[in-house]
């Protein structure tokens, strides 16, 4: 399949911090975070990144997020986590090339996606607590090169900025 066949067969619609998803699950039990508000004890999408839109922002969730990779190329992963330590990780069909099947992201990380090459790339994440935009923050520019000074260095902020 192509982009746009699995963007109608996945029912995908564009997404805040860039790329495609669809909501495919929402737990009815709940639980309560540590900041008093009530979420969904899990839930779960799809989301792809595509040649059309092949950034997803940086942005920070409350929560953890399990990503698993589904088809398509392989998509990089830039965190950034809550003392400044970049990393970098390739969620993708190529093991023997470094890229894994599925990846962990703890709450509080900054974390921005890229689709180097080809049409898409199809993963599904796991939220924990539930996804809430209450619990998303997109990054601005200035306040990441305020944060985290030196980061700069090694990535192109304003490439991976929505803001």
């Amino acid at each position: 399949m192509d982009k746009q066949h699995l963007i109608a067969a996945l029912q995908l619609e564009p997404h805040t911090e860039g790329g495609y998803y669809r909501r495919t699950y929402c737990s009815e039990k709940a639980v309560t975070t540590a900041n008093g508000s009530e979420r969904a004890l899990l839930s779960s999408i799809y989301y792809m990144l595509c040649s059309d839109s092949p950034i997803g922002f940086f942005h920070r969730n409350q929560s953890d997020i399990i990503h698993y990779w589904h088809s398509g190329s392989a998509l990089t992963y830039y965190l950034v986590d809550p003392e400044g330590n970049f990393s970098s990780h390739r969620l993708g069909p190529d093991l023997a090339a470094g890229d894994s099947f599925q990846m962990t992201v703890p709450g509080g990380y900054w974390k921005a996606t890229l689709l180097e090459n080809g049409d898409y790339g199809l993963l599904s994440e796991a939220v924990a607590p539930g996804f809430d935009y209450a619990d998303m923050t997109l990054a601005k520019l200035e306040e990441l090169q305020r944060d985290f000074p030196k980061l700069a260095e090694k990535i192109d902020l304003k490439r991976f900025c929505k803001f």
